[in-house]
């Protein structure tokens, strides 16, 4: 299995220009390669990475004006076009939306390093052309036979590498009697079927309101200077307007963190708890989002991340991970009779069974019912 392990890069001031570079070549060659693609697709022709590739080379590298591209590696604007010829096929399969350009403000800054230069010694890491770079981090460092899929980021405040790595799956001894299902809520993150508790929604910590409330205040502070500054249909940027940005955009990743951190120690609890097999439904996440009444608390509890974490550490330990059909009633169910209540409604948080008079919160009632699941 492939795991991947992210640390934190010190890079000089020389070294940090370079990376930027390297950020910058590769959107370019991304955008360029897009815009050749649309406008090859409209001829009626077959566009591919090879000949986007071919003609970039021919034509744009050996142009004196595009000599800055020689500054950064050139397997940075290689992998631009896989990860264009990526972006179509996931298109195609309907795994994602239609490639989009890059832009400078909003795309996120990253590189693809060259893996067979990725070398640590004595606390540094090479990266070709940018050379050896310190880093930071709490993990071991592996004995690496191959890196896969290097890539070099930054987030607003530091510089990342992360990479993938081959190891062996975790054979621990699972229990075979335990079977847990999990349903993911709005008011609580999760409902776990063997957890007396939920786990709770980060989201109404004291910590993330705060953050929350000062974010509001700051995106305020934001929309009157940009009207104060409006010059006919055009809005002038000061220097206060960036320094207000970019603290909004520090604020936005510290509770980018503080909400992926959450997720990661609630799913690794579960894992711990050494089941047999978890049972989770297929939400249709996509479908919930058009609830305008629910898009933004649902956005903030980030349910795929939480379901892709589950997925790849219940893998990693040999857990049976399963997921349950969209339609499948584990809330209208009884857990303890299997009588079905057709009326239960979306505002009753109370389970209550006319049959056998059982009554439990309507969550911890869905995931008991997925833990005993029985697969066809």
């Amino acid at each position: 299995m492939i795991k991947s392990i992210k640390i934190r890069l010190l890079p000089a001031k020389e070294q940090e220009l370079l990376m930027y570079k390297s950020c910058g070549v590769a959107r370019f060659a991304y955008n360029w390669a897009l815009a050749k693609w649309e406008e090859q697709y409209k001829q009626g022709l077959k566009p591919s990475k090879y000949s986007l590739k071919k003609e970039f080379n021919n034509t744009i590298k050996k142009n004196p004006n595009y000599s800055w591209l020689y500054e950064v590696s050139g397997q940075i604007t290689v992998q631009a076009f896989e990860d264009l010829n990526t972006a179509y096929t996931n298109f195609f399969k309907g795994l994602s939306k239609y490639p989009r350009f890059k832009t400078k403000k909003s795309s996120r800054k990253s590189f693809y390093v060259r893996y067979d230069a990725v070398k640590f010694k004595d606390g540094k890491v090479n990266i070709e052309k940018v050379g050896k770079v310190k880093y930071k981090t709490n993990y071991d460092i592996p004995n690496l036979d191959k890196c896969h899929n290097p890539r070099c980021s930054f987030d607003g405040k530091y510089w990342y590498l992360t990479f993938g790595y081959e190891e062996s799956k975790n054979q621990a001894e699972l229990n075979k009697d335990l079977s847990i299902g999990i349903d993911l809520g709005v008011k609580d993150l999760a409902a776990v079927s063997y957890m007396d508790k939920p786990i709770k929604n980060i989201n109404k910590s004291k910590k993330v309101r705060k953050l929350k409330k000062k974010l509001k205040g700051l995106q305020r502070k934001l929309s009157r200077k940009y009207e104060a500054n409006k010059q006919g249909n055009k809005f002038v940027k000061t220097n206060n307007i960036i320094k207000l940005e970019k603290t909004i955009k520090l604020i936005h990743r510290k509770l980018a963190n503080i909400r992926n951190n959450h997720i990661h120690q609630a799913t690794a609890n579960i894992v711990k708890l050494k089941p047999y097999r978890v049972v989770m439904e297929d939400l249709n996440v996509s479908g919930m989002m058009k609830n305008k009444h629910l898009a933004e608390k649902i956005a903030e509890q980030k349910f795929y991340e939480f379901i892709r974490q589950m997925k790849y550490k219940c893998e990693f330990n040999n857990i049976e991970f399963i997921q349950v059909d969209r339609f499948y009633p584990s809330s209208k169910l009884c857990s303890c009779c299997g009588e079905k209540k057709e009326s239960l409604k979306l505002k009753d948080r109370i389970f209550t069974c006319e049959s056998c008079g059982l009554t439990i919160d309507r969550d911890k009632n869905a995931s008991l019912n997925l833990g005993k699941y029985k697969s066809a």
